[in-house]
């Protein structure tokens, strides 16, 4: 506790260097063995009612990584019952969102942060890094997209092609008629786009700036992307600067948030606040709702908070910083905004704490094997003893509503020894009966098929 106080809040290295690097070395191995271990099983923080245990009283977070360590020859994740899984695509580089065109082809973001701050500063900023680097969350940018056909319909693409470079840090992509919007870390683009196109020279346009520009902080740095029905409005996922922030509210402008844009005009506006890191969007295919999920807050201990899947209504607060799953308050966060916090809605469905849910994709075009209800990526924990998370799971829905347990759809990603073989990011749906899963530590891209149909 000492050692983490100490660094944690240094911001002049006093020591001599060789002394400094040492310290800094046994507070990682320190931390990542450090925090509490969970008082419920994993479930307990799932559904429409989770339990919310009182915080721990701790000076030390919990960190428990998975190290990366890929997967060896020939191994898969491991199926639902009924279900097989076959590599669509391997040997990419860092694969983290999909994109299915309607000709079939997958549009694929080999990204990841881009170099700069990240939103957690000093020493502890470092070591954070260093521990993001153990976990495979810490490789360059390949800043490109790239673009994958299965030209025979065996389920595995046997063309690629760089279809779109030098961008900064891509992540959400829309096709709005002829046009094909990307979300990169700073900026909403867009080029042109014709079907059946496998590359694009076309220099992107700016429509709009998006948080993260410059040089300032960029925490959370992935912009998610959906487009309206009638393609007039973009929505882009925004996450926080921070984890509770402890940064100013300053630096969240337009931040924890869903951003609605005006494909005409650029024009920009929160549609939605209170959610710390909103990153998968879809459409709810029954009702016209936009849901989400959600990244909530860290360094309560392993039960809390629960990461959540929900609906999104326009102009509706979700608590972020001030409260967790409704109007529970967190007590770290000074000032309270009480009359806020008032207004703070609770989320519709929580999908475990720390379970880091990326992708978000509603089964729309009737994957079989699966009813009504969502595919949701977690791509896993690094601060919750034991792990959680690290599967592909399926939430029924009757009606447009959760209505059931979560279901595995695709686990095996963390090995015997809880190092990860894999880490699902994005979903989507192929269009052909098939679940596409963007695999970053894997770096392949998987396909979920009902093994009947096959």
């Amino acid at each position: 506790m000492v050692l983490w106080i100490m660094f944690a809040n240094l911001k002049d290295a006093t020591m001599n260097k060789s002394a400094l690097i040492l310290a800094l070395l046994a507070l990682i191995v320190l931390l990542s063995g450090c925090g509490g271990h969970a008082r419920l099983p994993a479930q307990a923080g799932t559904g429409t009612d989770p339990e919310l245990p009182q915080p721990p009283r701790s000076l030390l977070p919990t960190v428990k990584i998975a190290p990366a360590v890929g997967w060896t020859d020939g191994a898969t994740p491991t199926p639902a019952a009924n279900m097989e899984v076959t590599a669509f695509a391997g040997g990419l580089d860092h694969p983290r969102w999909l994109y299915v065109l309607p000709n079939g082809d997958v549009l694929v973001a080999e990204t990841n942060a881009p170099a700069g701050k990240s939103g957690i500063g000093g020493i502890k900023g470092w070591v954070m890094k260093q521990l993001m680097k153990r976990a495979g969350a810490a490789v360059p940018s390949a800043n490109r997209i790239t673009l994958l056909r299965d030209t025979d319909r065996d389920g595995k693409a046997d063309f690629r092609s760089v279809f779109l470079e030098d961008l900064h840090s891509p992540f959400g992509m829309a096709l709005v008629g002829d046009t094909l919007y990307v979300a990169n870390a700073n900026a909403l683009v867009k080029v042109p786009y014709q079907s059946g196109e496998t590359t694009i020279t076309a220099a992107p346009v700016k429509v709009t700036d998006l948080p993260g520009k410059g040089d300032e902080l960029n925490h959370h740095w992935t912009k998610s992307l959906l487009a309206s029905a009638d393609g007039a409005h973009l929505y882009v996922g925004v996450g926080s600067n921070s984890n509770v922030a402890e940064n100013g509210m300053h630096v969240e402008q337009m931040r924890a948030a869903i951003l609605e844009i005006d494909v005409a005009t650029g024009a920009t506006r929160v549609f939605a606040s209170g959610l710390r890191n909103p990153v998968g969007l879809d459409w709810e295919p029954h009702t016209g709702e936009l849901w989400a999920v959600v990244n909530e807050r860290d360094e309560l201990g392993s039960d809390l908070v629960p990461d959540y899947l929900t609906s999104v209504r326009r102009d509706g607060f979700y608590g972020w910083p001030y409260s967790y799953f409704g109007q529970h308050v967190d007590h770290r966060v000074s000032p309270q905004q009480p009359e806020l916090v008032a207004s703070a809605i609770s989320p519709d469905f929580a999908l475990g704490a720390h379970v880091a849910p990326l992708g978000l994709a509603f089964n729309s075009n009737g994957m079989a094997g699966y009813g009504e209800g969502a595919f949701v990526g977690l791509h896993g924990s690094w601060n919750r003893r034991p792990l959680n998370g690290y599967e592909v799971v399926f939430i029924p829905f009757t009606g447009g509503r959760p209505a059931g347990s979560m279901e595995v759809v695709l686990s095996g990603f963390v090995d015997a020894d809880d190092n990860a073989r894999g880490r699902p990011v994005g979903v989507a749906l192929d269009g052909h009966g098939g679940l596409l899963v963007a695999d970053d530590v894997g770096n392949t891209v998987w396909r979920v098929i009902d093994s009947a149909g096959l």
